[in-house]
């Protein structure tokens, strides 16, 4: 190793991925040691750092160029040592000039003076904030204000982030890429307007509201006026996740669903309210579309809708086949087992879907209308390579023997399937057909029913979702 040249050692030290492998590494000799240090520009550290600021000095004077640290204190009791806290922020900002990526979870200690700190960070790109307590908008605001590169933001759980002049101030920046905001109960999708133009190089939305907390702000008339009357420029949009969200007609995040013409993929789960001609209009105007997950409630009793039920229908899934020519990835799921009693989702929908668009991956969740004939169907799916089956409880062993007939299937997933038995799965036993065979919780499959039917299988029975 010693008449090897520095540029030879650090191309081999940058093909070593594994941190546990890395360490390993920088052991053999101190010449790697030495080169490791210089090259290592990511750090995760947690509970094992005792004590916390002292410890973080030392990586910090050992390891100058890191440029992502991840501390996480998941699982932590006060006997495993002290947290860190602001001071240790204070280390990462006047010892880690390189700084770009920060996630702190579980960090009960560090409050708002810490991420003032962090303002003198300014090539910091990505903060990613999970359960820290003591964090309010206002930390938040002192640092957006001094990283003006900042594109990524993502807020978990953040409870005492109340104030949104943050939001405000990184609107007008016009630097956002990615925001994510999940579970931050005085969030509502009202305040999202404040991105005013930013709305413009918003690549990925992540919006999830607590479902306890739904129905919080969904009343600030003035905010939804402002959603009314502004202009939303959606067009670098990638990627929307709306979880347990209301949507309502011309009102809210409502307003955006049509607007987003290069959008490829979208996730509502839970979202009250969200109509056919909200889906059509998305299918209108985003052919780029590649992946649709749709999770539907079930509960119509809501106040906000007494006067005008609502749901989905296969007007939604005949508008994405008509309009998507390059979707590949549908998830259909209820919430629960009542809902499919209702008129929705039908199997001529979905299938008719799956003959329309190039769809590699199918999965459904709790879709009692898809039986033996929808997997007879399935046989003429070109493209299929993966499906997941998940409470679907009118499948029998006659549709689950038919998957050898799937053209290109390669990995299947069952799970708290009822209806289906070893003998479904006895005629791809050494076939080869499938790559990944996954078992999960079905009642009448046993772990010797899964063996060879697929190159690769798992199986696991846990029955008490049944009590």
């Amino acid at each position: 190793m010693d008449d090897l040249p520095d540029q030879l050692v650090w191309d081999i030290l940058s093909r070593v991925k594994k941190t546990v492998d890395k360490n390993s590494a920088s052991l053999a000799c101190k010449r790697i040691y030495e080169l490791d240090n210089e090259q290592r520009q990511s750090m995760r550290v947690g509970c094992g750092l005792d004590p916390a600021n002292q410890a973080l000095t030392s990586l910090c004077n050992r390891f100058p160029n890191l440029a992502k640290v991840e501390i996480t204190y998941a699982g932590w009791m006060s006997k495993l040592g002290k947290q860190l806290d602001d001071q240790g922020l204070v280390i990462l900002a006047n010892n880690c000039p390189s700084l770009t990526d920060l996630r702190l979870s579980y960090c009960t200690f560090i409050t708002d003076v810490g991420l003032r700190h962090l303002a003198s960070c300014s090539k910091l790109s990505a903060l990613k904030l999970n359960f820290t307590p003591r964090i309010t908008g206002c930390g938040i605001l002192s640092l957006v204000v001094g990283c003006k590169n900042l594109t990524i933001l993502h807020l978990i759980r953040c409870l005492n982030v109340t104030s949104v002049e943050w939001l405000e101030y990184i609107g007008k920046l016009e630097t956002l890429e990615d925001l994510s905001i999940k579970n931050c109960r005085a969030l509502g999708e009202g305040d999202l307007i404040k991105l005013g133009s930013s709305w413009r190089k918003l690549k990925r939305l992540q919006f999830e509201v607590d479902a306890n907390y739904r129905y919080m702000k969904v009343y600030d008339r003035l905010a939804v006026d402002r959603w009314q009357k502004q202009w939303i420029p959606c067009e670098s949009m990638l990627e929307l996740s709306l979880v347990n969200c209301i949507i309502s007609p011309g009102r809210g995040l409502a307003c955006m669903l049509g607007k987003c013409k290069n959008l490829e993929k979208i996730h509502l789960d839970m979202c009250v309210g969200v109509r056919d001609c909200d889906i059509v209009g998305l299918a209108k105007t985003s052919s780029n579309l590649r992946s649709i997950s749709l999770r539907v409630p079930s509960d119509f009793s809501l106040p906000l809708l007494m006067n005008n039920p609502l749901r989905l229908t296969d007007e939604s899934l005949k508008a994405l086949a008509q309009n998507c020519s390059m979707l590949e990835s549908v998830r259909i799921s209820f919430s629960d087992g009542e809902f499919p009693s209702f008129s929705s989702f039908t199997q001529n929908g979905i299938l008719n879907l799956i003959q329309m668009c190039p769809i590699r991956e199918l999965a459904l969740d709790h879709v009692y209308s898809f039986n033996d004939v929808g997997m007879e169907a399935l046989c003429s799916a070109h493209y299929l390579e993966t499906l997941e089956l998940v409470r679907c409880q009118e499948i029998s062993d006659e549709g689950l023997q038919l998957v050898g007939q799937f053209p290109r299937l390669c990995i299947l997933r069952l799970k708290k399937c009822l209806g289906v038995t070893d003998d479904g799965l006895y005629p791809l036993s050494g076939t080869d057909k499938l790559d990944f065979l996954a078992v999960e919780d079905c009642p009448q499959i046993s772990e010797r029913g899964v063996q060879g039917a697929a190159r690769s299988v798992s199986f696991r029975q846990d029955l008490s979702w049944m009590y």
